[in-house]
């Protein structure tokens, strides 16, 4: 493995605050006076929605200490004039899709491996394009001058050591992480550092007295074993700069499953208004479905109440579908069985074990509406993709009361993919 890794040159290309770089672009297209990334400014959900969370944030942003993840009442609290911008997940997802487009001109594999993260092998290219550093500068350079944002490019030997040199300074850098440069340049660093190392595992390795990658690199693998099981294994791994995983093209990367959730405004209490939520979520989850060419086996539900407390319910399907009408049907079904009468905060669907929506079985069960549900699913998701999302909308919407999540809003809001390292 270690000669393998030696003939590898894998790159990470990292969005450099990604939310907040794409809409203060978005902004200055459209005549705005100001850049949000010179000015204390956060990208964050609305807390009257209760959604009041940091999901991006400025570096002037960064050193009154406001942090990603952090709930807004603390960021004002902070910094009393902090500009907040809504998110705009239509506008993220398109400028994720225009980077793609502009690293395919360079690279023959690329894996997407989040909205803002792309790895791309160079292996076997330097003949051809020359040195790998001066690509990656010269990439970046378009990036920010095509697209108008920044990113930060990483180079290694697997994708490890490529996203953790992406990781070393930023922002609009590119950096190295060579097997000879792991003990200079990532061993120093803090152990919450390294990728996959959580808040609960740095404090679990840290009563271990591993404080730095390098302590983690050279600890007993016994002892990491026994206190953290096959994780432990995996870590000292990464310690090590140890990882194989290949490139894999987003056709090649199985999809194990589709989700939409969102966290309501207000309590629902009464079933008719969760029915409507769910059959918003519904419609977004099974138009994903039909657009990535897949039909589903598994269907579950998710509750969570307004204690913050959790619960699901799933159930396997006799045959495959990608109707929204079938779909929808268990999930009624499935909120039935489960729903304890509390308030609710925060609903979730989502479907699983996966196979091609070309080729479905059907079953003795099957709806004998079946083909004209899909006939008209077929309708519905030409005029929506045609004129946008909303100009098709069921008639149980048109009271106003609830918006249908028609992509966009739902924080579960891209496909779930296989694991990636």
């Amino acid at each position: 493995m270690e000669d393998q890794q030696r003939q590898r040159t894998i790159m990470h290309i990292d969005v450099n605050s990604a939310y907040l770089s794409w809409q203060a672009v978005y902004e200055l297209q459209q005549g705005s006076n100001r850049d949000l990334r010179n000015i204390p400014s956060v990208i964050g959900g609305s807390i009257s929605e209760r959604r009041g969370i940091v999901l991006a944030k400025s570096i002037p942003a960064k050193s009154f200490g406001i942090a990603t993840g952090e709930v807004l009442f603390e960021t004002r609290r902070k910094c009393p004039d902090i500009v907040v911008v809504p998110p705009n997940y239509s506008l993220y997802m398109k400028c994720s899709n225009a980077l793609f487009q502009l690293l395919k001109e360079h690279f023959p594999s690329i894996q997407r491996f989040s909205i803002d993260e792309f790895f791309l092998d160079y292996t076997g290219m330097e003949p051809h394009y020359g040195d790998p550093i001066e690509t990656a500068h010269k990439v970046k350079e378009r990036v920010k001058k095509e697209l108008g944002f920044t990113v930060n490019i990483g180079i290694g030997f697997n994708k490890l050591t490529a996203k953790m040199a992406g990781e070393l300074k930023k922002p609009d850098l590119v950096h190295t992480l060579w097997k000879h440069e792991i003990k200079d340049k990532m061993w120093p660093l803090p152990v919450g550092e390294l990728f996959m190392v959580g808040r609960k595992t740095k404090k679990k390795l840290q009563d271990l007295n591993i404080y730095t990658i390098g302590d983690l690199a050279t600890a007993d693998l016994k002892l990491l074993q026994g206190k953290l099981k096959s994780f432990g294994y995996l870590i000292w791994c990464y310690a090590n700069g140890i990882e194989d995983s290949l490139i894999q093209n987003e056709n090649d990367i199985a999809m194990k499953g589709l989700g939409n959730s969102s966290t309501i405004r207000f309590d629902v209490e009464d079933r008719q208004t969760a029915y409507k939520i769910l059959l918003s979520l519904t419609e977004t989850v099974a138009l994903r479905l039909r657009d990535a060419n897949y039909s589903c086996s598994l269907v579950s539900v998710s509750i969570r109440n307004a204690e913050l407390l959790s619960y699901s319910h799933q159930r396997k399907l006799f045959s495959p579908t990608n109707v929204t009408n079938e779909i929808y049907k268990t999930v009624k079904e499935l909120f039935d069985e489960c729903w304890k009468g509390e308030k609710i905060r925060h609903l979730g669907v989502r479907v699983g074990e996966l196979t091609n929506g070309e080729v479905i079985q059907l079953s003795f069960f099957d709806e004998k509406n079946k083909t004209k549900y899909q006939a008209l699913d077929q309708v519905i998701d030409h005029l929506r993709n045609k004129y946008g999302k909303p100009s098709v909308i069921r008639g149980i919407f048109t009271d106003g009361e609830i918006v249908p999540l028609l992509g966009g809003v739902g924080e579960e809001e891209y496909p779930m993919m296989s694991s990636i390292l």
